[in-house]
């Protein structure tokens, strides 16, 4: 197939950490011909370690929208800004991954699938851990009927001490919010998508704005001690997720909380012939996946241990990205759809901006 020619809009962490590796480890599927960034060193920087020879540098969006040897565009910028990239990108009939969440508000998200729809163009959103093998492996079982009717879940997004310190993690105005969107979004997306259920009938939600500005509550933190004075977003939120069929969810996600056990992009599945839980995060060496079931009269655990990680700390790009990156790319050529659908990506959103509005009004928030 033709090299697809891939646009990077911004050019920091996330890109670093998972798209440029992947899209590089895909090299006979595509190439970066640009490179967008607000600091256009870093886009300088960028292009010279993976672009190819001539790579359009530029600092702002609509100069890659108006080259015509970009068919794709990965947007990996601040949250608040993916809804109006991503429109643009659509109506300048532009192929899209956007980095998760698909966006910071309702609102801002629906206008995406609305553009989307009206360009005929291709559209995901970077829920990779959807290829981690054991989320793959919880999946086909959940789709084969082994767990039975799943009734309730648990949406696991929980450090101990995880505040990012780098970026605008910590700037309500650019993420929208904190751990809740940020690593509650992954948790969420596993657990709805292993559950098939996406009709929403109610959702209840407490945000925490406890820790954060504590000068004592950084000691420990993974990424070294944040400024207290410039922490705006929660510290952790919970949420109480009602479907329409009567199923429940609840949604943990913490950057830093008094708790031993630190659990992320993980879920736990409760069905009417078995139930599964997948392990990962901080206080696991490994990601493991446990179905538990009665058998021959006894209560059975059987253990499927893959090792992998879930976030891209080290770089790499992941195998997870890197798969991810490849159907994303197969998708577009061959006509099909990429696993993760925006509609999907929609739903998550809706939740977590339930959630932020729950805890906000002190009220339960109907769909």
């Amino acid at each position: 197939m033709k090299k697809l020619r891939v646009a990077i809009i911004g050019c920091g962490g996330i890109a670093n950490q998972k798209h440029f590796p992947a899209l590089k480890n895909n090299a006979e599927l595509c190439e970066m011909v640009a490179f967008c960034d607000v600091v256009e060193e870093r886009a300088k920087k960028a292009a010279a370690e993976f672009g190819v020879t001539g790579a359009q540098v530029t600092t702002d969006y609509h100069e890659v929208l108006k080259n015509g040897d970009v068919d794709v565009v990965h947007i990996c910028t601040p949250n608040v800004s993916h809804s109006e990239i991503a429109v643009a990108s659509f109506e300048a009939k532009k192929h899209v991954y956007c980095e998760k969440p698909m966006s910071h508000s309702t609102e801002e998200a629906e206008k995406m699938v609305e553009a989307w729809k009206k360009s005929g163009m291709k559209f995901t959103v970077g829920y990779q851990n959807r290829f981690r093998e054991e989320v793959q492996n919880l999946h086909a079982s959940c789709s084969n009927g082994e767990l039975g009717d799943v009734y309730y879940g648990k949406a696991h997004a929980i450090r101990r001490r995880g505040v990012p310190t780098w970026g605008v993690f910590m700037d309500k105005d650019a993420q929208g919010g904190g751990p809740l969107i940020d690593i509650g979004t992954h948790a969420l997306d596993i657990t709805l998508w292993c559950m098939n259920n996406y009709d929403v009938e109610s959702v209840s939600g407490s945000v925490f704005y406890k820790l954060g500005g504590l000068e004592q509550a950084t000691e420990g933190n993974l990424f070294g001690p944040w400024d207290p004075k410039t922490y705006e977003v929660e510290d952790s939120a919970m949420g109480f997720v009602k479907m329409k069929n009567g199923a429940t969810i609840n949604l943990e996600a913490s950057w830093a909380l008094n708790i031993l056990e630190s659990r992320e992009a993980s879920t736990t599945l409760c069905g009417t012939k078995a139930g599964a839980e997948i392990h990962s995060g901080m206080s696991y060496s490994k990601n493991e996946l446990i179905y538990n079931r009665g058998k021959n009269n006894q209560l059975m655990e059987e253990t499927l241990s893959p090792v992998g990680g879930v976030a891209y700390f080290g770089g790499g790009g992941g195998e997870e990205g890197s798969i991810d990156a490849k159907q994303w790319f197969e998708a577009i050529a061959n006509g099909t759809e990429p696993l993760v659908k925006p509609e999907e990506a929609l739903a998550v959103t809706k939740i977590l901006d339930a959630i932020y509005k729950s805890a906000k009004e002190n009220k339960e928030v109907r769909f």
